[in-house]
């Protein structure tokens, strides 16, 4: 194509314990299962691949991605002058922007409908979260330029806007385009989704998930009238989304949204109201009221975290996540997860990417039920 969008993808860490391995080896196959549909759309040119993981990087190389190697240690990594440097470098001018593991049920003629919507456009921002994306498209390229480079990806489009001028607009509210795999609750829903790509699937194939509480909570979204709790950064559209398309009465508690991208985890500012809730009665008797009144839960647990001043390692989080008590060191943590897991109804514990785009990928699976 005489023009055409370039990818660049940012895929890197240091993962420890075991958890985080088996989620990172998913990350991975996504990502090249990604790879391979982008190859599919002709609207795209160049894909670039930020890494510091040897084996990917020699994978993405041989399906002709343009592979930049990171070798940089986490306190010298800032996100928004690699790119920066990587789009100058590169003299891109239609850029689309993801995390490695982002929109792991994309389809292809979702990114062939990106890429026509940003050729279309003279100067235009894309993003498929108001507040905190994790893919933005944007053009021209040097719109970085104008800015000072943020830090962190999931503040990227809201700088652009800001710092530009330029208008920014938002992505189709799809599973494909709000589903992202980022921790191991996106795991569980990716491994019972028909949607998954055929490297992810192998990799799901043989690892030790237990299904049975998200096939629980699954049962009562497909219910009649049943009632559930959706507590953490809960938005608008997905409320919709639940409406038009469940028998399902909500129970819902959203709070801080935006908290990362506005800076309020990082300053301390952020705040639950039930986290307060949850300071006065304890876990124990916080699940048994959740049991009074819902017949599940999906639960954002960053937002508590936050506010319960709780800043486990990604292990120890992911451990939670996985309903994992016993292995976890810190004790409120612990507690927690615990009385989680012995609820008797279905909790499911993750974070923002689960009241998002998780709960969005169940919804399409399950409904409509009217």
């Amino acid at each position: 194509m005489k023009e055409a969008v370039s990818v660049v993808i940012f895929e890197g860490g240091h993962p420890v314990g075991a958890v985080e391995k088996m989620f990172t080896g998913v990350r991975h196959a996504v990502l090249l299962d990604n790879i391979a549909k982008m190859q599919q759309v002709q609207e795209i040119g160049s894909v670039y691949l930020l890494t510091n993981y040897a084996e990917l990087a020699r994978e993405a190389a041989r399906m002709g991605v343009v592979v930049r190697e990171n070798n940089l240690k986490p306190q010298q990594f800032h996100f928004g002058r690699i790119l920066q440097v990587i789009i100058n470098e590169e003299k891109l001018e239609n850029v689309l922007y993801m995390g490695g593991a982002s929109i792991p049920l994309v389809t292809e003629a979702e990114l062939a409908g990106i890429c026509r919507s940003l050729l279309s456009s003279s100067a235009v921002i894309y993003a498929n979260n108001a507040q905190s994306a994790d893919i933005i498209a944007f053009k021209p390229g040097n719109l970085l330029n104008a800015i000072a480079p943020p830090p962190v990806d999931n503040i990227l489009a809201v700088a652009l806007r800001d710092g530009s001028g330029v208008e920014m607009l938002l992505f189709p509210n799809t599973t494909g385009l709000l589903f992202d795999l980022d921790t191991p609750a996106d795991l569980l829903i990716l491994a019972g989704s028909p949607l998954v790509g055929p490297r992810a699937r192998r990799s799901l194939r043989d690892l030790p998930l237990d299904l049975t509480t998200l096939e629980r909570a699954k049962a009562v979204l497909g219910g009649d009238y049943e009632e559930a709790i959706l507590l953490g950064r809960v938005g608008a559209p997905l409320i919709a989304h639940i409406n038009k398309n469940l028998k399902l009465r909500l129970r819902i508690f959203s709070e801080e949204r935006g908290m990362k991208a506005l800076g309020r985890e990082e300053s301390g500012l952020a705040v639950s109201l039930m986290g307060y809730f949850l300071e006065e009665v304890g876990p124990r008797r916080f699940f048994q009221y959740c049991e009074k009144v819902a017949q599940c839960a999906f639960m954002d647990t960053r937002v508590l975290m936050v506010h319960l001043k709780i800043n486990p390692d990604t292990e120890e989080r992911f451990r939670a996540d996985l309903g994992l008590w016993q292995e976890l060191r810190h004790p409120l943590l612990r507690e927690f997860t615990r009385a989680a897991a012995e609820c008797s109804i279905p909790v499911i514990c993750g974070g923002h990417s689960l009241v998002l785009g998780g709960l969005w990928a169940l919804v399409d699976e399950i409904g409509p039920t009217y």
